[in-house]
């Protein structure tokens, strides 16, 4: 779909050069039978500029395209009602490519709204600036929790507080479907106090896609998705199943951090050897789940039963199972993981995702990946 835009755009700005050709009769091209005066072949010969500088920006994917593309199409327009006989037909491509200006100008106002949240957040979460983490810290955790701790090499190494990440993801949105479709994900979280901000992009088919945020923050969930980035599919918040949801989910997800385990608003129950209960209290919302471990103190699973939606009246089991773990930047975290909902007639595999990248302790904003094409 991307190359066809491109295509397009780069075809329409050769059609507009040959109107400035004709009109200075630099070549016999005559696909317009009305006379074209110099000042109008000049605004052919700036519509064909600027539709080349509108395929380079779209093309090193710069999250100004769009603005120059709808200033384009509105040049173009123009000079084609002046033109109507001959040049009318161009109407059709302008209104191809204005689809493709809009939705990259809603997926632009989106990314913004990303931006703003993930600002906030950084401002005012705590920075930790303490001396580095000694076993003495974690003897009051459960054995096993400390295991992990020690195996995951956060011992001797400064509390984390802030977590910057990308990922590749794979999804499939119902039990039935066959296909995954793919996506790729950021994430941004603070410890102290507890939040994360989650922003998605996945292509569904070759024709239909999806941005979508969810966040949890101030002990509250909300999750945001918008089809073509235009029609809302899913806009909740302010709905304490959700809220406990993004809880339970930040709390799996406290495995990419190791170091939040010792957080004030968690309390660990040890339940045998290889597992242990974590339940986590902040500001009114509250929620639980099992982590699992291996011999070594290797993260194996989490499991939680969880709302899926505010619509449903119990529970789900959900289970996020580490399939691969790697060491970066010094700790050893789970970089491949996949998320399941025990339904009752089977389990549904919805998630599966790879960690690109992640960095701890960030002192600032990272820079936001560009949505907008």
């Amino acid at each position: 779909m991307r190359i066809v835009l491109l295509a397009l755009i780069g075809l329409h700005a050769i059609i507009h050069l040959f109107g400035f050709l004709q009109a200075f009769e630099f070549s016999e091209f005559n696909g317009i039978s009305q006379v074209i005066s110099k000042t109008s072949g000049l605004l052919w010969l700036v519509a064909s500029l600027l539709f080349m500088v509108t395929a380079i920006l779209y093309f090193i994917h710069s999250n100004i395209w769009w603005a120059f593309g709808l200033t384009t199409i509105v040049i173009s327009q123009i000079l084609i009602f002046n033109y109507w006989s001959d040049a009318k037909y161009g109407t059709i491509a302008n209104l191809i490519v204005f689809v493709g200006v809009l939705l990259a100008y809603l997926n632009n106002n989106f990314q913004h709204l990303v931006s703003n949240e993930r600002t906030q957040m950084f401002e005012t979460s705590v920075k930790y600036q303490g001396d580095s983490i000694s076993s003495h810290q974690i003897s009051d955790l459960p054995v096993v929790v400390q295991k992990w701790m020690n195996y995951s090499g956060v011992i001797g190494k400064s509390t984390i507080s802030t977590v910057f990440l990308i990922q590749d993801l794979q999804l499939k949105l119902k039990p039935e479907q066959e296909n995954w479709s793919q996506g790729s994900a950021e994430q941004y979280f603070t410890i102290q106090p507890p939040s994360f901000n989650w922003d998605i992009e996945t292509q569904m088919n070759p024709l239909m896609s999806a941005i979508g945020r969810d966040k949890f923050e101030n002990g509250k969930g909300e999750m945001l998705i918008k089809l073509f980035g235009l029609i809302p599919v899913a806009d909740v918040k302010n709905e304490e199943k959700i809220n406990q949801a993004a809880l339970q989910r930040y709390l799996a997800e406290i495995v990419w951090f190791p170091s939040a385990a010792m957080s004030e608003y968690l309390v660990w129950e040890e339940i045998d050897e290889f597992s242990a209960k974590a339940t986590m209290e902040y500001n009114g919302t509250k929620g639980s789940g099992i982590f699992y471990f291996d011999e070594f103190g290797q993260f194996e699973k989490f499991t939680a039963m969880r709302f899926k939606s505010p619509t449903d009246s119990e529970p789900t089991e959900w289970t996020v199972v580490a399939n691969r773990t790697e060491e970066r930047n010094g700790i050893k975290i789970p970089t491949e993981c996949e998320a399941i909902w025990s339904l009752e007639s089977e389990k549904w595999t919805w998630l599966k995702l790879k960690i690109k990248h992640i960095e701890y302790n960030v002192d600032k904003m990272p820079v936001d990946k560009d949505i907008s094409n």
